[in-house]
């Protein structure tokens, strides 16, 4: 998975190569859209909360850092503590690749990062509220910024006509592999009992495959996308820039 920074940015690949790099691009929405359906959308938010109200106080409160937090409520919170945490690391590693033109090790870094944290939700029971809230807050972060990359390849990877397919590509193949696993993971959660399962043992298990899931397919993209060297007069315009990745998306 070494970066391949031989090529000067701005010149594009040959069509056979930019197929390639596109094949490989597609699996990266694959890898992550799983996280998006199965563990944002399904099973963390009230998994989550069931938790937190295990450990709540008489009222209904918990205190992560000191602070009084509705039960209930942790899920959302922790959801725009996420948001915050993005928003503030997007622009950083949107500049960094923009400068250095080294996409896949950010982006790498990014998507393993998330899908350790997604797949560390195994470790959620009892009442570790605090352990689930940081977990998404990692793992909803690390998607947010791994977008910003994926997306800044697309002008590389595809000629102007040809980016609204390649990019509707990328979402099909999303929408795929949210839907196929999140339907395995329905069945797992509604015939626990049939698998020897306890409920919460069934969602924790459904929240870790999508961490696997995300990680282990993003082997695809790291081993197709090539990184582009920018040339050093294209420097002083990234400077100026430091958000093109961030744009692209």
């Amino acid at each position: 998975m070494t970066a391949d920074t031989t090529e000067p940015e701005e010149y594009a690949a040959g069509p056979a190569e930019r197929k390639r790099e596109q094949r490989g691009w597609y699996f990266y929405d694959f890898a992550c859209s799983v996280y998006s359906t199965s563990v944002l959308t399904v099973f963390l938010g009230p998994y989550l909360t069931s938790v937190a109200r295990a450990a709540a106080d008489a009222e209904g409160f918990v205190h992560p850092l000191g602070i009084p937090v509705r039960a209930g409520s942790l899920f959302a919170y922790a959801v725009s503590a996420s948001i915050v945490v993005a928003v503030l690391a997007m622009p950083l590693v949107g500049a960094a690749a923009d400068r250095t033109g080294r996409k896949k090790p950010l982006l790498a870094a990014a998507a393993y990062v998330g899908a350790a944290a997604t797949t560390g939700m195994f470790f959620l029971a009892g009442d570790r509220y605090l352990l689930g809230a940081f977990l998404l807050i990692v793992a909803n972060a690390s998607l947010s910024v791994s977008m910003v990359l994926y997306n800044a390849y697309l002008p590389q990877i595809a000629e102007p006509d040809e980016r609204d397919a390649v990019s509707s590509r990328g979402w099909a193949f999303g929408y795929t592999s949210g839907a196929l696993v999140l339907v395995l993971n329905l069945v797992l959660y509604s015939g626990h009992d049939s698998f020897g399962l306890t409920e919460g043992e069934a969602v924790r298990i459904c929240l870790a495959s999508a961490g696997v899931w995300w990680g282990a397919f993003t082997l695809v993209p790291l081993a197709r996308l090539r990184d582009r060297r920018v040339r050093p007069e294209e420097d002083g315009r990234a400077a100026r820039a430091p958000s093109a990745a961030a744009g692209a998306s």
